[in-house]
């Protein structure tokens, strides 16, 4: 019981996102920096206090932060499908012909 919730921490904490979470979380950043920043810039503008202006543009980049940082589960939406350990099925692939810079090589 102990060691099923031991996993699920893990899994949680582990860190893992796939190639589309990374463009994902890429995206949101620019956005997320770039609202904050433009926000931060016309209320500081509007009410000519640059304190405000910075408290909202730090309070952003937290908020950025915690969304892009931490690996949340809809960041790895789409994971990698790796080929087994030692090549697994190595005799359909024994007879293929391997095509680089326009030369073929055969596999045996």
């Amino acid at each position: 019981m102990a060691e099923e919730l031991l996993d699920q921490v893990r899994d949680v904490v582990d860190g893992q996102i796939d190639f589309e979470g990374q463009k994902l979380a890429e995206l949101l950043a620019t956005v997320l920096l770039s609202a904050v920043g433009a926000i931060s810039f016309i209320v500081g503008f509007i009410t000519q206090n640059i304190t405000l202006a910075l408290k909202i543009g730090l309070a952003g980049t937290a908020l950025t932060f915690l969304v892009v940082v931490p690996p949340w589960p809809f960041f790895n939406k789409h994971p990698v499908k790796w080929l087994p350990v030692g090549g697994g099925n190595a005799a359909p692939l024994a007879h293929q012909n391997i095509v680089v810079d326009e030369k073929s090589f055969s596999r045996n």
